[in-house]
C-alpha cells in the first residue's frame, strides 16, 4: 500500500500534533516543529515505507521525532550552561550580534587558533570532548583545560561589558 502523505496529515496530524504536545511538555512551538519534522521525514522515506498501520506508523515516527528532539536540546544545554555563551550562540537582533562580535573579538584576541577551533567543535558542532581531542590533536585534559580557560574568559569579559 503506497503512501499519501497530505491524506495522512488530513487524517493523523492532529493525532500526531498531540503526541508532540505531550512529549515537548505542551511547549506549542516545540510540538509543532516536531509535528512538521515528523512529516517532512514521511516525505523524505515515502517509498520505503508501507501504509498498513499509518497511526501507528506516525504515532512511532512522531515519538522518536521528540526524543531527538529533546536529546539534541539537553546535549546543547550540557555544552552550553553557561548563560553569555547561550546568548553569543543565539543572538538574533543587530544589536546582539555586534555584541556578540565584540564579546568574541575580546575573547579570543590571545588565544591560539586552535582555540576557535575547540569552541567551535565543542559549542556549535555538539562534538563530544573525546571527539573534539581526536579532531585537534590534543588530550582531553588540554581540551578541558582550554574550554575553562574560555569560559573564565567570557565571565571576566561579562563583568567588564555590564
Amino acid at each position: 500500500m503506497k503512501i499519501n502523505v497530505e491524506e495522512l496529515y488530513k487524517k493523523y496530524g492532529p493525532m500526531v500534533l498531540r503526541r508532540c504536545r505531550q512529549l515537548m511538555n505542551n511547549n506549542e512551538e516545540a510540538a509543532l516543529d516536531a509535528m512538521q519534522e515528523t512529516f517532512v521525514r514521511l516525505l523524505k522515506y515515502k517509498e520505503r515505507l508501507k501504509a498498513y498501520a499509518p497511526s501507528s506508523l506516525l504515532y512511532t515516527m512522531a515519538t522518536n521525532v521528540c526524543l531527538n528532539l529533546i536529546r539534541s536540546k539537553k546535549r546543547y544545554q550540557d555544552h552550553c550552561d553557561d548563560e553569555v555563551l547561550l546568548r553569543i550562540a543565539v543572538s538574533d537582533s543587530t544589536e546582539e550580534r555586534v555584541w556578540a562580535e565584540d564579546m568574541l573579538d575580546r575573547i579570543f584576541s590571545k588565544e591560539k587558533a586552535s582555540t576557535r577551533t575547540i569552541a567551535v567543535l565543542y559549542y556549535i558542532d555538539k562534538m563530544t570532548l573525546e571527539e573534539v581531542s581526536a579532531e585537534v590533536g590534543l588530550s582531553i585534559s588540554g581540551v578541558r583545560k582550554r574550554l575553562r580557560s574560555l569560559k573564565q574568559k567570557v565571565s571576566e569579559s561579562e563583568e567588564v561589558m555590564i
